[in-house]
C-alpha cells in the first residue's frame, strides 16, 4: 500500500493516529491512502496512476473528492479503522479525460485528467478558438478567455465557477464550458463521455493560449483533442458517504 500524506498539521496528526492503530495494515495492497485535500488527491493520482484505488480523508478546505470526517485525529482514525474492519466502504470508478495536443513548435503533448482540461489565453488579449464536437463545428471563431472540458468530478471545480452546471459525480458525461466568452456566447454543453472534442487556437502567435490539466500547465498549444479515457480512476468512499448531500453542502450551498 502506498501512503500519500499532505504537508499539513492535520495530515501529520492523522498519519500518526493511523500508525498507532496499525490502520495501514487493514487496507488492500492496491489502495493508496491520501490525507489532504482535493489537490493532494489529484497529485497522488497523477503520480501513481490508475492501477490503485484511492481512499482520501479530507484534511483540506473543500475536500469534495474526499471522505470528510469530523473530530480529532484519534477519533477519525478509530472511525476509519472500524469501517475498514467491517469492509464498510465502496469503490467507484469515475471517468477521466484523455488529452493530446500540438504545440506551436510541432511537439506533441499527452495527459489524462481527473477533473478537467482547459485552454486559456496567455496574453492581455482574448484568445480565438474554433471548437468541434463529434466532427461537427460548434463554433467557428469564439472570442473568449478559454474553454474547459470537465469530467463530472471536475464539473464542480473550475467549470462550475465559469458558469457550467454542477454534475452528480456518478453521471458519465463531459462538460464543455467557455471561459468569459465575448462572441459568440457559447452556452455550457453536456456531452456524451465518448464525444471527441477538437479545439484549435486561431492566430496563436498573436493570441497565444496554453493547455492545463488538473491545474498543471503543459505549455502553449495550437490544437487540443479531448475525449473520454479508456481507464477510469477508482475512489473509495466509506459507508454513509452521500454524493448528493456532499454536492449540495460543499458546492451549491457553500
Amino acid at each position: 500500500m502506498i501512503r500519500y500524506v499532505a504537508e499539513t498539521a492535520r495530515g501529520q496528526e492523522l498519519e500518526a493516529a493511523f500508525a498507532r492503530l496499525g490502520l495501514h495494515d487493514s487496507l488492500a495492497p492496491d489502495v493508496c491512502l491520501v490525507l489532504g485535500g482535493d489537490g493532494t488527491l489529484l497529485r497522488a493520482i497523477h503520480q501513481h496512476g490508475a492501477q490503485y484505488a484511492y481512499l482520501g480523508i479530507n484534511c483540506g478546505y473543500l475536500g469534495f473528492l474526499m471522505n470528510d470526517l469530523g473530530g480529532d485525529a484519534n477519533e477519525v482514525a478509530r472511525a476509519v479503522a472500524h469501517t475498514l474492519e467491517a469492509e464498510g466502504y465502496v469503490t467507484h470508478g469515475f471517468p477521466r479525460l484523455q488529452m493530446r495536443a500540438i504545440t506551436p513548435d510541432g511537439d506533441e503533448l499527452e495527459g489524462v485528467a481527473v477533473n478537467d482540461v482547459y485552454v486559456e489565453r496567455q496574453s492581455g488579449q482574448t484568445c480565438h478558438l474554433r471548437v468541434t464536437v463529434d466532427g461537427v463545428e460548434a463554433v467557428h471563431r469564439m472570442v473568449c478567455d478559454g474553454i474547459i472540458a470537465a469530467t463530472p468530478l471536475g464539473s464542480t471545480a473550475y467549470s462550475f465557477s465559469a458558469g457550467g452546471p454542477a454534475a452528480h459525480p456518478l453521471v458519465r458525461a463531459t462538460q464543455l464550458t467557455a471561459i468569459c466568452p465575448h462572441t459568440p456566447r457559447l452556452a455550457p454543453l453536456v456531452l456524451p463521455h465518448t464525444s471527441p472534442i477538437h479545439i484549435e487556437v486561431l492566430d496563436s502567435k498573436h493570441r497565444p493560449a496554453r493547455c492545463v490539466i488538473d491545474g498543471q500547465p503543459l505549455g502553449n498549444v495550437e490544437q487540443v483533442d479531448v475525449r473520454g479515457a479508456d481507464v477510469s480512476v477508482r475512489l473509495c468512499f466509506l459507508d454513509g458517504h452521500d454524493f448528493t448531500r456532499t454536492m449540495f453542502g460543499k458546492i451549491i450551498h457553500a
